[in-house]
């Protein structure tokens, strides 16, 4: 089922969750024991991340270096078929401009439509650590709203060889990324919610946003979108604070602000104990506020950590 279609059927606040392929090596066993316990709290769908590839350089031991590319993270689609298989809800993987070229796009949206998974979620995705800045692959998109716009070509049958007659359809409900502090790229608010809105007059289903950790900022955010005539659901994707190293973190990363209350109470902790205890009930007061609002699913980053969002669904679904 299309995530605006479960949206539309429930009458709550619906539960839903993000999670990291494992590492190259490790047994899918360590991710269902990571999925296992949440699936107390009945979510719709699960997220599934994607992690393009990244470059280490080796001395080749005559003065020259070899370049070589690696996936720490594979297999987004094949988990999102385990997902599917196992657990009988909705996998919805990342698909990003980053590390691939259009036709490589179409195979593997081609790929999640045999195995009938039918939401995706579009994004551009990071640069590499070796880049100082997004760089597209050759033949490949350099926006998200040019891989929507692949996506939606797919949906109406139309694919790369044109000489295709008769091409069956896709049916993939998109979504897109909002950023309640704005991309770090745009240089305001309003520059950031005319591309936001020109995706979703390209097509986008529903919005999920980055992290955030003051309400006021994801409900001046959605304002602001409805007063720019974008209706499209929009989740908040909310984050629990694990370590007290984060507060540091998180900002420079995700280019977020952390609330004085939050930064100083988790600055005081004594250990990162203590920093996961305050982190998950300021999350929790976050959820409670939400669902009071209408917020339609509350969307957690678990990165890989199911103890804190267990900890939080426990006292909400």
């Amino acid at each position: 089922m299309k995530i605006t279609e479960q949206i539309e059927k429930a009458k709550k606040t619906l539960f839903s969750f993000e999670i990291l392929p494992p590492l190259k090596g490790e047994n899918i066993k360590n991710l269902f024991n990571h999925i296992d316990p949440l699936m107390e709290f009945k979510p719709p769908f699960i997220d599934v991340t994607y992690h393009r590839e990244e470059y280490v350089y080796k001395n080749r031991g005559n003065g020259l270096l070899e370049r070589k590319s690696i996936r720490k993270r594979p297999g987004t689609v094949g988990i999102c078929a385990a997902i599917k298989n196992r657990y009988e809800v909705e996998a919805v993987p990342h698909i990003i401009c980053g590390g691939f070229n259009k036709e490589e796009t179409e195979n593997a949206l081609i790929d999640l439509d045999f195995l009938g998974i039918h939401n995706v979620l579009v994004l551009q995705g990071d640069a590499i650590k070796t880049e100082p800045m997004f760089v597209p692959e050759p033949e490949g998109h350099k926006y998200a709203s040019e891989l929507l716009g692949q996506v939606k070509e797919l949906n109406k049958g139309i694919y790369l060889d044109e000489e295709l007659l008769n091409a069956a359809p896709t049916d993939f409900c998109i979504g897109v990324a909002g950023y309640p502090e704005k991309h770090y790229t745009a240089p305001n608010m309003k520059n950031d919610l005319k591309y936001l809105k020109m995706k979703v007059d390209m097509g986008a289903d529903y919005i999920v946003t980055q992290m955030f950790f003051d309400n006021n900022k994801y409900f001046e955010f959605v304002e602001n979108c409805r007063n720019e005539g974008i209706n499209v659901p929009i989740i908040p994707g909310l984050k629990p604070l694990t370590t007290k190293k984060q507060i540091s973190v998180l900002p420079r990363f995700f280019h977020i602000d952390i609330p004085e209350d939050l930064a100083d109470a988790i600055d005081s902790c004594k250990d990162n104990a203590q920093a996961k205890q305050i982190g998950v009930e300021w999350t929790i007061q976050q959820s409670k506020e939400l669902m009071d609002k209408g917020a339609p699913v509350l969307h957690y980053y678990s990165m890989g950590k199911s103890d804190p969002v267990y900890s939080i669904a426990k006292e909400l679904f």
